[in-house]
């Protein structure tokens, strides 16, 4: 019995042994954890708003009549250069049945006024060359007269207006001619020759005959999100991108924050305007989408760390571990924790105002490396 607890007592020191050695090879082996290193940067770190829309005209113009009609000639195309009091287009009036037989009863109506004036005229033109009449019943007689003949012209002209839209002698002031108001550009013209157009009155918007604007001052136009919006002024500087143009890039002068927001798709947006400043030998085109950056903040040639590689504790200050120096040669070597005070972020880089030097080798958190295969 006794010698059977030798055996056993043997068995199990030699399996201690044993496995003493086997947890010493396997710790000997063992690869040493090892962190990646990294070190802070000067940059110009700065946080944007960014606004969707597009590129317009600051005033778009409609051409439309003060006279309906038909469209007999269009004098311009889309895209050309007009100044103001160019000719546009010109109208046939339709003439209206009711109008035109008014007027031809007011000619009527001047012809046998004009007629017996000039019987009166006639008489009393006698009576004064013998002597009857003073001359100033001959006055009134020949002012009746000429009185007459005027409304005679007078019924004529409105017969001609009604007839065609132009008054004889005025042809170059005839509402039928349809005259750009402004210097600029055509932008459209959405009719086209034979269409009928309505005039603008009180009762009618009117027929568009075309539109106009001066492209030589664009505006950007867009919408930010509520977010952003209360951190924009006017007089902020725009860094303008337009998809049609993706290699050129426009400066522009925020003027405009709307004071009402729209609720788009559950997201509250605000409407903003900036002058565009244009550069030479580039053509905008109206309506062309664009996007606009608008700088919020910025921080020029700051000590910069990548946002990764910052942590935060309990109390949420900002700490990153620095690797000690000397210790880097150490198969574990020794990093300290170290407190920092950080600025603006633009999401990939944060500003450090404080707590850390361009020279200090920061631990990459996460990045584990395993030493090469040994061959």
């Amino acid at each position: 019995m006794k010698k059977f607890v030798k055996i056993v007592l043997i068995i199990v020191f030699i399996a201690s042994v044993l496995g003493a050695g086997f947890y010493m090879y396997q710790t000997s082996t063992k690869d040493n954890e090892k962190y990646e290193t990294t070190q802070a940067e000067t940059k110009d770190i700065s946080t944007k708003a960014v606004a969707t829309g597009a590129v317009k005209p600051r005033e778009v113009i409609e051409i439309k009549p003060n006279i309906s009609g038909v469209i007999s000639e269009i004098h311009v195309k889309e895209g050309q250069t007009v100044e103001k009091g160019a000719l546009i287009a010109t109208l046939k009036v339709i003439p209206n049945v009711a109008n035109l037989n008014a007027a031809q009863q007011q000619i009527n109506a001047a012809k046998i006024t004009l007629n017996n004036e000039q019987i009166q005229f006639n008489r009393t033109k006698n009576l004064h060359d013998q002597g009857v009449l003073p001359k100033q019943d001959y006055d009134n007689a020949y002012a009746s007269y000429k009185m007459a003949q005027q409304n005679l012209n007078e019924a004529q002209s409105n017969y001609k207006i009604a007839q065609t839209g132009i008054a004889p002698g005025l042809e170059q002031y005839a509402t039928i001619q349809i005259r750009a108001t402004i210097s600029g550009m055509i932008l459209s013209i959405p009719v086209e020759i034979g269409n009928t157009v309505q005039e603008i009155n009180n009762f009618s918007v009117g027929t568009t005959i075309a539109t106009m604007a001066d492209v030589n001052q664009m505006i950007f136009e867009g919408n930010v999100d509520e977010a952003d919006v209360g951190k924009l002024q006017e007089g902020m500087k725009l860094s303008i991108t337009i998809g049609a143009l993706p290699d050129e890039t426009f400066e522009g002068i925020l003027n405009y924050i709307s004071p009402s927001g729209v609720d788009t798709s559950g997201i509250v947006q605000f409407e903003i305007k900036a002058d565009v400043n244009l550069k030479q030998n580039i053509f905008l085109r109206a309506n062309y989408s664009a996007n606009a950056e608008i700088i919020l903040s910025q921080a020029k040639n700051s000590i910069a760390l990548e946002s990764a590689h910052i942590r935060y504790d309990d109390k949420g200050k900002a700490y990153v571990e620095i690797l000690k120096p000397g210790t880097e040669k150490y198969d574990n070597p020794v990093f300290q924790k170290t407190f920092v005070e950080t600025g603006i972020s633009d999401g990939v880089y944060t500003e450090i105002k404080n707590g850390l030097k361009k020279t200090d080798k920061v631990k990459v958190f996460n990045t584990d490396l395993e030493e090469p295969a040994k061959k």
